[in-house]
């Protein structure tokens, strides 16, 4: 059995390792000089007048970007001139902050320090007013927004992951690499089908 699991594991890291080799993860660049402009996937409020649900993911900074994303969501009220947005900031919590961030801006989809962010889920126009409403509740009664942990959560995809659990209209299906989306507190975890 020693080597079966020496085999899973080594099987589990060809993705990272693939990831890493790619080039395309920038391991020398510090954080807080990376690309964090707008990539255009995002409707103009002051074009887009309908309600607008997005939720964006991507890589993590520097090698931990070849495990994992980082994800947050994004509303925008029919007529509204800007965008609502939530995420969990581990660093945040680290120093004794509130993990979960809201923040109000016309730009919700720049890159993540460097990482272009994939666009996950989308919705518009009454469909996406209509889950507003439930998206805000479900990010008030988060329980973990105080706290983090990268593995095995609560962190950030375990946030969004409670988001999508909670307003199941919002259809949701977060990529494997969202690690901490089957927390559900320390000692639960979501079972998954396999597929």
């Amino acid at each position: 059995w020693p080597l079966r699991l020496l085999a899973l594991v080594a099987l589990l890291l060809l993705g990272p390792i693939g990831v890493l080799a790619s080039g395309k993860l920038d391991l020398d660049t510090p954080w807080h000089s990376r690309e964090r402009s707008p990539t255009g996937q995002a409707p103009d409020p002051a074009i887009e007048q309908r309600a607008v649900v997005q939720v964006y993911g991507a890589r993590i900074v520097r090698w931990r970007g070849a495990f994992g994303i980082h994800p947050w969501i994004a509303v925008k009220r029919a007529g509204a001139d800007h965008y609502t947005t939530w995420q969990i900031l581990g660093w945040r919590a680290r120093y004794g902050g509130d993990a979960l961030v809201q923040g109000e801006s016309t730009l919700p989809d720049t890159h993540w320090y460097g990482a272009y962010p994939r666009l996950l889920v989308e919705h518009r126009g009454p469909e996406a007013e209509a889950m507003i409403d439930r998206i805000e509740a479900a990010v008030a009664r988060y329980p973990w927004g105080h706290t983090y942990g990268l593995w095995p959560g609560p962190n950030s995809n375990t946030f969004v992951a409670w988001v999508a659990r909670e307003v199941p209209e919002l259809r949701l299906d977060l990529p494997p690499t969202a690690i901490g989306k089957d927390y559900l507190g320390p000692t639960q975890f979501v079972a998954h089908a396999p597929s």
